[in-house]
């Protein structure tokens, strides 16, 4: 039996793509979660095996951007998520497939069109939107490799930041682990950010997602960091 678990806030909507799954596969289980900490225990309680799609809107309580999906395949990483959204900017598609999503749903998709699709990530295929154009991998390319020497600009401590805030750390867990007062964590994303030339923390989780960041003890300390917790 094919088993699901549909992450969205909105009853009316879990309610609607619980049809279109059903549509899809009239026997199949389908778990409902309403945030991100529901969907881990979910999880947990599945053994994450149990589970064989994750639906997931990017907009929920406890998640902003694609940090609920980093979250997920932080805990998960054999879990397939697709998004499903109201959000359908192709800069946006493009950055959920390019972190893994398993497809990207609209969900201004009718039910027929969302069970379609549904039934499609299931086989192996990468739903999209109809109009989404794929960047190149030249592209993609020169864009990585542009970002990676942007990385090498950052403190160890900007990096050891850095790699919290892409697998959806809020800023207060990234100052337990760091033993950091809140305030120098977002004096640091503020840094980072700027380093980058990003302008947002949303943007840096998708841009970062793409390359795999410096070891902070593979080099000296910055002066900034020296005498500070490692």
């Amino acid at each position: 039996m094919t088993s699901f678990l549909i992450i969205d806030d909105h009853p009316l909507f879990r309610e609607a793509l619980g049809n279109a799954v059903r549509l899809a596969l009239p026997e199949a289980r389908i778990f409902e979660a309403m945030s991100i900490e529901d969907a881990l225990h979910i999880l947990t309680a599945e053994q994450g095996e149990g589970i064989d799609l994750a639906l997931l809107d990017l907009l929920l309580p406890d998640a902003t951007g694609f940090s609920g999906f980093l979250r997920l395949r932080e805990a998960h990483p054999r879990l397939p998520v697709a998004i499903v959204s109201s959000e359908e900017d192709q800069r946006v598609v493009r950055e959920a497939l390019e972190l893994g999503a398993a497809g990207f749903l609209p969900k201004s998709l009718s039910k027929r069109e969302l069970a379609q699709s549904i039934q499609g990530v299931l086989n192996g295929s990468v739903s999209v939107p109809k109009d989404f154009v794929a960047t190149s991998q030249r592209r993609r390319a020169e864009a990585s490799k542009a970002l990676e020497v942007k990385l090498r600009e950052l403190t160890p401590q900007q990096l050891r930041v850095l790699d919290l805030l892409r697998r959806g750390y809020p800023n207060r867990q990234i100052g337990q682990e760091l033993q950091l007062a809140e305030s120098t964590v977002k004096a640091h994303i503020t840094e980072i950010l700027r380093k980058l030339g990003l302008f947002s923390r949303n943007k840096a989780i998708m841009e970062i997602g793409k390359v795999e960041l410096p070891d902070p003890k593979a080099r000296p300390y910055a002066r900034a960091d020296r005498g500070r917790p490692q």
